[in-house]
């Protein structure tokens, strides 16, 4: 976990289902030369339900933060953590919200590829969550009543996954999908879902949103 001790933001960053938090490893060292104070949390993607990761995982984090403004950058399913925890809290010192390929609406790979052997294995309890329909998880949470800016990708270096989604995608998670009622901000940026947070350019985005509440469009 990186923190910087004499900041005074804190910014909890939550990896994608599947992934770790080496993953945002990049992205965390960026905020900590920022001046942030940077908590790049660890969390079991795979071993239980949305409600329950998001529960867990964030009231843990944010007893961290202590009384500094939080701020929140999300990958994928980290950003329908972030979703699911403000439906039903709230947090007094929130500040702002920054989701990298957030699959809002779900996603078209969970509704075709779900039933496939080893699919539920693979991508866990909160993966079968993540489908496009009215009763997924993403689509009941309602639009966003807190400061968002989301962040698109839209290019795919898997062709396969690609051609089941609509429309321009990330390989992952189209871009439609990734936005949201309510949101303060979107791009697109020429990027992939897998590769995204390492990218210079999408957390140089990212850093822009966090100080001026805007992306450089």
């Amino acid at each position: 976990m990186t923190t910087n001790n004499t900041a005074n933001e804190c910014v909890i960053l939550l990896h994608g289902l599947a992934r770790s938090a080496h993953s945002m490893d990049k992205m965390a060292q960026r905020l900590t030369e920022h001046g942030y104070k940077v908590l790049n949390i660890d969390y079991p993607s795979r071993a239980l339900p949305i409600e329950q990761l998001a529960e867990q995982t964030i009231s843990d984090a944010l007893k961290q933060c202590h009384d500094m403004p939080v701020n929140f950058v999300t990958h994928s399913m980290g950003g329908i953590l972030v979703r699911q925890f403000l439906s039903k809290h709230s947090i007094k010192n929130l500040n702002k919200v920054v989701m990298l390929g957030p699959p809002n609406k779900g996603t078209e790979i969970v509704d075709k590829l779900s039933h496939l052997p080893g699919f539920s294995f693979v991508n866990g309890a909160a993966g079968m969550q993540l489908g496009t329909s009215e009763l997924s998880v993403p689509n009941q949470l309602g639009k966003a009543n807190f400061d968002v800016g989301i962040i698109a990708g839209t290019q795919s270096i898997n062709l396969l996954l690609s051609s089941l989604i609509p429309d321009t995608d990330d390989g992952k998670v189209s871009v439609e999908s990734t936005k949201i009622e309510g949101m303060n901000d979107h791009i697109e940026m020429p990027t992939t879902h897998v590769f995204m947070m390492r990218n210079e350019a999408v957390i140089a985005q990212v850093i822009c949103y966090l100080e001026q509440g805007k992306f450089n469009h």
